[in-house]
């Protein structure tokens, strides 16, 4: 996921939502959010 601008990343976190899958992808996701401090820039949806 490093590899990923923090643009895509955030569109990565809303897809992989909105395909429903699993909860332990999104949270990776939502991990490397977090780890660059973009947390900010998602709505809280949990």
């Amino acid at each position: 996921m490093k590899h990923l601008s923090d643009d895509l990343l955030i569109e990565t976190y809303y897809k992989a939502i909105e395909l429903e899958l699993s909860n332990e992808f999104v949270e990776l996701i939502k991990l490397e959010i977090v780890k660059r401090s973009l947390d900010s820039k998602i709505k809280r949806t949990s």
